[in-house]
């Protein structure tokens, strides 16, 4: 599947609403679990279709809700501070064009370390604690 410019820039917005204070490497874990699911798409239409479509499916990633504080900045109401979304921007390419391996084993899933852990982690297998995230694949 190639990569739109538009799937890029969601994917660094996205790296930058989930994962900005995570340096690099979490935030290429967390590309990698989109691109997983980007990947997983191609059987699994639930996901969505491509970057962009995965990214923004209602209620997988929070930082695209509209409620959550993150919404306005991805958007472009508010501005992202332009070194934070160039780092971001580096991650999401890096992953996007497959120049770093996926250290997250597979997972489709994470949660951050602040949240209570969902129901759906219990049953599925943790294949990486990185930063302040947790990761997993063979969600139920």
């Amino acid at each position: 599947m190639t990569a739109t410019e538009k799937d890029r820039d969601i994917l660094a917005r996205t790296l930058w609403g989930e994962a900005r204070g995570e340096g690099t490497a979490g935030q290429v874990a967390v590309a990698w679990a989109i691109r997983n699911r980007v990947n997983d798409g191609k059987t699994n239409s639930w996901w969505g279709e491509g970057y962009a479509g995965v990214c923004q499916k209602p209620y997988q990633f929070s930082c695209w809700n509209k409620a959550d504080p993150n919404y306005q900045f991805l958007i472009g109401v508010k501005q992202i501070p332009f070194r934070e979304l160039a780092q971001c921007r580096i991650a999401a390419e890096q992953v996007i064009d497959g120049k770093v391996s996926d250290p997250t084993s597979g997972a489709t899933h994470y949660y951050a370390t602040s949240i209570k852990a969902p129901g759906w982690a219990a049953k599925a297998k943790q294949t990486l604690r990185l930063g302040n995230h947790i990761f997993f694949k063979d969600v139920p």
